[in-house]
Order: structure tokens, then C-alpha cells, then sequence
């Protein structure tokens, strides 16, 4: 499984890059492993304002339909509109073309209850 140690993590397994002020969001390799073959994703639409831990997104897989949340509390600056033709991308490569949306940081402090790499990968590996 692939887990990008420069990025940060969420228990509920989406990946935040953050550059600057911003924080680019994503679901992890995990994710869409065990979400199978991704149909379709509401991108959220650009202005939502979202808050740490509430709801940013859905995607539907062959398996189920999961919500995405907001890994921090912004604005939704920009999208990626590529997945609403292509959501396989997300499956092949998450971390990459894959990500889903940009949002402007609310509480940059909100960053340090993210998780680690480590940390992640030792939650994925304890089957949780």
C-alpha cells in the first residue's frame, strides 16, 4: 500500500497536501483499495464551506456508497472537475491526478490533530 510520507491522514482515510494556506484533499490508496472500482464522486462545488470532520463529498463504488470528509475547515477553492468523467482515476492514483478538492484553510492549527505516515500506515495495518 502506498502511503506518501510528506502527506497527512485522517482515521477516516483521506490525504491532505498542504501547500501554503491551502490544503489539497484526496481519498488514500487504502480507500479506494478497499472501496473497489470507483463510479462516480460528487466533487464539491467551489465556495462550500466545510468544517473538519463534516461532510465534503460521496463517492459510489461497485461496493458502496461512502462519504468524504472534510480533513479541515475552509473553503473549497477549486475542484477537480476530471473526475466527473473519469472517477477511475481515483483508483489509479490517488495520491496524483486523483486528488478531489482544494480548500482554504479556516484553522491552520487544525493540521496537527491530522495524522502522520507512520501513524497511518500502523492504523491501516491494525485493520481499523
Amino acid at each position: 500500500m502506498n502511503i506518501p510520507q510528506e502527506l497527512k491522514y485522517t482515521k477516516d482515510h483521506e490525504w491532505v497536501r498542504v501547500e501554503g494556506t491551502r490544503a489539497v484533499v484526496g481519498i488514500t490508496d487504502y480507500a479506494q483499495h478497499e472501496l473497489g472500482d470507483i463510479v462516480f464522486i460528487e466533487v464539491p462545488a467551489v465556495g462550500k464551506q466545510v468544517k473538519a470532520h463534516g461532510n465534503l463529498s460521496v463517492v459510489e463504488s461497485v461496493k458502496a456508497v461512502s462519504d468524504i470528509y472534510a480533513p479541515v475547515s475552509g473553503t473549497v477553492v477549486e475542484v477537480n472537475e476530471a473526475l466527473n468523467d473519469r472517477p477511475e482515476v481515483v483508483n489509479q492514483d490517488p495520491y496524483g491526478e486523483g486528488w478531489l478538492a482544494v480548500i482554504e484553510l479556516e484553522d491552520a492549527s487544525e493540521l496537527e490533530g491530522l495524522l502522520s505516515a507512520d501513524a497511518y500506515r500502523a492504523l491501516t495495518e491494525g485493520g481499523k
